[in-house]
This record gives C-alpha cells, structure tokens and sequence, in this order.
C-alpha cells in the first residue's frame, strides 16, 4: 500500500545536519553565538553559497534563525535546498533505525522520491 507523506521539517538531528551539508558540499556545521543583521543567534552555523549571513539551527527548539531580506542577502532557493536535504537524510536515519530499508529517487522538478519499504524487504 502506498501513502503520500508531507513533513513539517524541524531541525533537531546533528548528525542528519552534517550529511545533508556534506551532501550540498557545504562546511561542516558547527556551534556558535554569531551576529544577524537582526541580532544575534546561538545553534549549528551553516553558511549558504552567496548569503550575507550564515543559517543558524536551534535543535533544541528545532527552529531555523536567518536574515536574508526577503533573498536580497540570500537566495530563498539555498535554504530550500539544505531544509530539503535535511528532511531526506533525517527521514532515512529514522527508517533505517526501524529497521527498513529506503530508496531515494530524484525527480526531475528538483524533488526526491522516498521509497520505504518495511521491514527492509524488497
């Protein structure tokens, strides 16, 4: 039987955070106080190609801190790219954790297919 899954993506994993980093070929994240134009935040620092200021992920309250100005400082389309990789890569850490098995299938609109079988049977 097939479902259709939609995932509100708080960002709570570390481990989930730094795959899908390396995945976009970004730094590492690392914890840090830094300064937003807004002020300033403390979690995981990623900083996305072409932005003004890094993203800053809070996992104990899974919320995302960033300032781009409405993609003046920043390309909306960045962090969509690392929020996406970050839902695939936690979402496949918790499958395998329950023992199944996942494929993963880029689509050609820029989406990914997760396919979870249970049980890892295929």
């Amino acid at each position: 039987m097939s479902h259709i899954v939609r995932i509100k993506t708080e960002v709570r994993d570390a481990a989930a955070l730094r795959t899908a980093c390396r995945r976009l070929g970004l730094e590492e994240p690392r914890h840090e106080t830094v300064q937003l134009f807004s002020g300033e935040a403390t979690g995981q620092v990623v900083q996305l190609p072409g932005w003004s200021y890094p993203v800053v992920c809070d996992l104990a309250s899974g919320t995302i801190n960033f300032d781009n100005y409405g993609g003046r400082w920043g390309e909306q389309r960045q962090l969509d790219r690392l929020m996406q990789a970050y839902a695939t890569e936690s979402v496949k850490v918790q499958a395998r954790k329950q023992g199944h098995s996942i494929r993963e299938q880029s689509l050609a609109d820029g989406s990914i297919k997760l396919t979870i079988q249970i049980g890892g049977e295929r």
